[in-house]
């Protein structure tokens, strides 16, 4: 019989998976649960030593002749700094040992509960991997633990031995033992270039059966020929979908912008439950699009597969199983060498979201920032670099085409407002190619000492889209009143005209389409003698009412989702939304 807390639960299972069967058990209250399940489970080979300064020596001995890890598992507080030495030691000496620290509730630390210390992190640098674990109440609890666990266990043997720290804590001394079969945990294995072909040709098969791969392609800054001609092979050979936005400076003929498509604004619940892949493939860095959020709602009904160089844990989708410790150009060219003909797509998948994302209708916008950047972006020629700030510019940007070869920048590694411009200018200044930039009035303000650096060419062209304030907060429906613009959308009637004139750049400013029209004859040139600033004065409640327009104009639509949609709107208004988020987790439940 095991336990029934979850973490200990996960522990145990993932524990078997990997293989891990040699434990070490100090006597104490608060690794009970752990202890009393393991000691009647067969799989298990189960060493007592009171002193946890002995137990950790015997199980360094233990690991060092068996060759593999071995778990040591105390009581809290001080229990768990008589580990200190031999964990030390087995750091020094790259030894696998699975420390497992048992804690009492985190809300009473430093207020003089018995038996707690801090134990977060404890041994610091002489373990290879420290998580801490949660106290699971929910699913997400449930998917992050076993995250965690997976991410120590997997750091035993990864480019070196040596020892990891797993600190559980729980609210409760637990004594209760009714669970009589114990769930399995996901495990997330790691593949590796010198992984076995048989292990490389087991994950490929599952590929060659699949009938939905969602292929997702995060930002990257540089993009080989090799890793585009790989992808485009890969979409032949199997049936793939190949998501993308403009970070991920990608150039394939098949490719899907799904920046508009999967908006949470505008895709609804059964059409993301139609399009579920039964394996996304993720690679490169941050993806602005909203597809993940959307799927991760369904976490858990298809696999992620991973393609991380440095082999981290990066669970984008909650749902990983693999991961994959290699460059894209790599993954995709295996794929590619061991495909046949009976893996070719059949582009059914492909052509589902094709008709989807092709329902997709681009208005005559009114004046707004969407006209205004539409305006900019499609006009901007080929061999150019664009760097995209926060939120609005992206988002805006990837509802329409740009010219091929455009190399294209945004901060959203952090998502912060505070560099764009900074960063825009170091790019232009590295290169003789047109650079542009397209920035909101918030993040400009922000960072428009930049205007005076000494390394600014004339190759440089920036759009400012002043609508007052911070237009996103309109957009999301944090702005709640007035109040709101003063401390949230931070509403303002700042210009930038004179500042701009002081650094020297050519000034050129609209109002209206006609001003517009104007502007650009000068602004898109590319034999300016001066850098050139273009002002665009727009609202920012029309700019985000403009988008809401555009979103329902195409949005597919079917009455339980409207009544979802226009049920939460409700909901979040009358009764906050953590009852909202409260209701949703028992709904699924």
């Amino acid at each position: 019989m095991y336990t029934d807390l979850k973490s200990y639960q996960i522990i145990i299972s993932l524990l078997k998976q990997y293989g891990i069967t040699h434990c070490v058990l100090s006597a104490g209250s608060r690794n009970v649960p752990f202890v009393h399940s393991i000691e009647e489970d067969p799989e298990f080979h189960c060493y007592s030593v009171v002193d946890e300064r002995s137990a950790g020596y015997f199980a360094l001995g233990l690991a060092q002749e068996l060759n593999e890890p071995v778990v040591i598992s105390c009581t809290s507080s001080t229990a768990t700094c008589n580990y200190w030495p031999p964990v030390a030691e087995a750091f020094y000496q790259g030894v696998p040992i699975v420390v497992l620290t048992s804690d009492r509730d985190p809300q009473m630390l430093g207020q003089w509960e018995d038996q707690m210390i801090d134990q977060v992190g404890m041994y610091d640098r002489h373990v290879r991997k420290s998580v801490n674990l949660p106290i699971i109440n929910n699913k997400d609890d449930e998917v992050y633990c076993e995250r965690l666990v997976n991410e120590a266990l997997l750091e035993l043997n990864h480019r070196g031995t040596g020892p990891v720290h797993i600190n559980v804590p729980s609210k409760t001394y637990n004594n209760s033992f009714p669970v009589k079969e114990l769930p399995t945990a996901k495990k997330i294995n790691r593949i590796e270039r010198s992984n076995s072909n048989v292990e490389w040709e087991e994950k490929i098969n599952k590929l060659k059966s699949a009938k939905k791969i969602l292929v997702t392609c995060g930002q990257k800054s540089f993009v080989s020929d090799e890793l585009n001609i790989e992808l485009e092979n890969f979409f032949k050979n199997y049936n793939s979908v190949i998501s993308l936005d403009y970070m991920s400076n990608l150039n394939i003929k098949e490719g899907i912008n799904t920046t508009v498509c999967m908006d949470g604004r505008y895709i609804t619940k059964k059409k993301v439950q139609e399009l579920m892949p039964d394996i996304i493939i993720s690679f490169g860095g941050q993806i602005f699009s909203s597809i993940k959020e959307e799927f991760q709602m369904f976490k858990e009904e298809f696999e992620h597969w991973l393609i991380q160089e440095d082999g981290r844990v990066v669970d984008t989708y909650k749902s990983i199983t693999n991961i994959f410790e290699c460059d894209a150009e790599y993954f995709f060219q295996k794929c590619n060498m061991l495909a046949n003909e009976e893996s070719c797509n059949d582009r059914k998948y492909y052509q589902e979201w094709k008709e989807y994302v092709d329902n997709i209708k681009i208005p005559e916008f009114p004046w707004s920032h969407a006209y205004a950047i539409k305006e900019v972006v499609e006009k901007i020629p080929s061999n150019s670099v664009l760097h995209l700030s926060i939120n609005d510019s992206i988002r805006i940007t990837n509802f329409f085409k740009l010219n091929p070869n455009i190399k294209v920048y945004a901060n959203i590694g952090t998502h912060g407002i505070d560099g764009c411009l900074s960063s825009f200018l170091g790019q232009a200044a590295a290169t003789e190619k047109p650079s542009y930039l397209v920035i909101g009035d918030l993040a400009f303000f922000y960072d428009m000492n930049a205007l005076r650096l000494r390394h600014i060419k004339s190759n440089v062209h920036i759009l400012l889209i002043n609508n007052e304030g911070g237009s996103e907060f309109y957009f999301n429906k944090i702005w709640r009143n007035e109040a709101s613009d003063l401390h949230t959308t931070a509403r303002h009637k700042t210009k930038a005209e004179q500042w701009v004139k002081e650094n020297n750049f050519t000034y050129l400013k609209a109002v209206d389409k006609e001003s517009l029209d104007e502007a650009l004859n000068i602004f898109m040139n590319d034999n300016n003698e001066k850098p050139v600033f273009l002002e665009v004065f727009t609202e920012m409640r029309n700019d985000s009412q403009v988008l809401y327009d555009f979103f329902d104009l195409s949005r597919p639509k079917d009455p339980k989702s409207e009544m979802i949609r226009k049920s939460k709107d409700f909901l979040k208004a009358t009764v906050g939304q953590e009852k909202v988020n409260k209701i949703k987790s028992f709904v699924k439940k």
